[in-house]
């Protein structure tokens, strides 16, 4: 089976992934069902039907009042509800949390069903007259959805409490994290995706015609698949030199394309084949771009670590989690792959990142703002001990005994001997997990290499 970088992605969210589509979305049911139910004639419904709204047209009228007018109100309630929980995300955390915010589905879901109720109430309303029988079941399905709205409403207020606490926002970037990893990023031992070494087909990268970006912004995702089909057609091939995540600037090299016929130059159709296959957008997103979850988590730490928070516990954790991510990504194959057309001819080369770029990551503006908080140090630490257990090869090794040496450069003359003496100690616990020992590596006397 030929590996492919998009074989069960997640393609990026079309518009129903905006805050104000659901609400959209809820006024337009509302008011199709509405005028759908006050359209049945009377006389189809049942008699059963008809008991259940026993109420004149005053009654009628007056309990479609206070349901438009009750539902408006906590309509705007949980707007401000909303906005408030982003401010908070942004300062108090990382403004690129914002974004989880507004998928959030149960927020839109409730403003849907808020909206919706409300487009309704008044569209029945509009339509009861005095001289005309009443439509029982749009009444009663009135009535229905009122309490709904009002389970509603406190189902919210439980949810955003809950979302708004930062373990729920670490463990929902950690899972969407590794959710990404075991998409894009195959098994340690799988074969499927080769090696781009030797794939260069006797080509000079240098005589290669450069793809010049057409606009600025993050890249999004590649789509592989399309442009190996491209190549095909032409008989080209494509070295891809941008990843997911990158910050692209209009006017800058993103690809080389070679013909595979020495004879000319390639077709147009590759060169548009690859601005097709790039996807670009104002913002990050995590959709390709597993580099971007360590990059909200690593903010969760840093913001935790200012003067302003002083909360270095927080910052164990969101490293607790970036720990978990790392390991899991020692259990797959990194760096960039060579993908083949139906024939198995090299036809595309996609760079990706590797696991000195994740460690860096993961570490460095942490180990800087930390370097004064003992605790800090010895967390990242603990992660490089936990990765070190879980490394593959040598090169792995090598990348994480380079960041230990990073961390113990970073301990200042200032720090107690005592605090020092733990940091450092940490740091022989991770060397020894390299070489082999690791049950020596994680036996202590009491938990404290584990605990904070």
């Amino acid at each position: 089976m030929r590996w492919s970088l998009t074989t069960g992605a997640r393609r990026a969210r079309g518009p129903w992934a905006e805050l104000w589509t659901w609400p959209t979305g809820g006024a337009v049911v509302g008011w199709l069902l509405a005028m759908g139910l006050v359209a049945l004639y009377p006389s189809m419904y049942s008699p059963r039907v008809r008991q259940l709204w026993p109420g004149d047209s005053d009654a009628a009228t007056a309990m479609l009042q206070v349901i438009a007018a009750a539902v408006i109100t906590v309509t705007a309630l949980t707007f401000t509800l909303t906005v408030v929980a982003l401010q908070l995300a942004s300062q108090q955390f990382s403004p690129r949390l914002l974004r989880d915010f507004i998928r959030d589905r149960v927020t839109k879901a409730v403003l849907a069903l808020l909206v919706g109720t409300f487009v309704y109430a008044l569209t029945v309303l509009r339509s009861l007259h005095r001289e005309e029988p009443l439509p029982e079941l749009a009444l009663l399905v009135a009535f229905g959805l009122g309490l709904a709205s009002l389970a509603s409403v406190i189902a919210f207020i439980s949810h955003i409490t809950r979302v708004l606490r930062v373990d729920t926002m670490m463990l929902t970037v950690h899972d969407e994290t590794a959710r990404t990893i075991a998409t894009f990023y195959p098994a340690y031992g799988d074969e499927r995706p080769q090696s781009p070494h030797g794939a260069g087909h006797g080509m000079d990268p240098d005589f290669g015609e450069p793809v010049i970006a057409r606009r600025s912004g993050f890249l999004r995702y590649i789509h592989v698949d399309e442009l190996v089909r491209a190549c095909e057609r032409a008989d080209a091939f494509v070295r891809v030199d941008v990843r997911a995540g990158d910050h692209i600037v209009q006017g800058t090299p993103v690809a080389s394309v070679w013909s595979l016929v020495h004879t000319r130059k390639p077709a147009p159709s590759v060169f548009e084949a690859v601005h097709d296959a790039l996807n670009f957008d104002y913002e990050r997103t995590v959709d390709q771009d597993a580099a971007f979850g360590f990059r909200q988590l690593e903010d969760i730490a840093v913001k935790a670590l200012s003067p302003a928070i002083n909360d270095p516990v927080t910052a164990t954790h969101a490293i607790g989690h970036m720990a978990d991510l790392l390991v899991t990504l020692c259990g797959r194959k990194l760096g960039p792959t060579l993908h083949t057309d139906a024939a198995g001819r090299g036809r595309v080369v996609v760079p990706d990142r590797d696991l000195r770029y994740y460690l860096e990551l993961a570490c460095g503006q942490v180990r800087r703002y930390g370097a004064a908080e003992p605790t800090v140090l010895k967390a990242l630490l603990a992660m490089l001990r936990d990765v070190a257990a879980a490394a593959r090869n040598d090169e792995h090794r090598t990348e994480i005994e380079r960041q230990v040496c990073y961390i113990i450069a970073e301990l200042p003359a200032s720090i107690a001997d005592h605090d020092a003496e733990q940091v450092h100690d940490m740091a022989e616990r991770v060397r020894l997990v390299l070489v082999g020992q690791v049950r020596a590596g994680f036996v202590d006397r009491s938990g404290e290499t584990r605990s904070t």
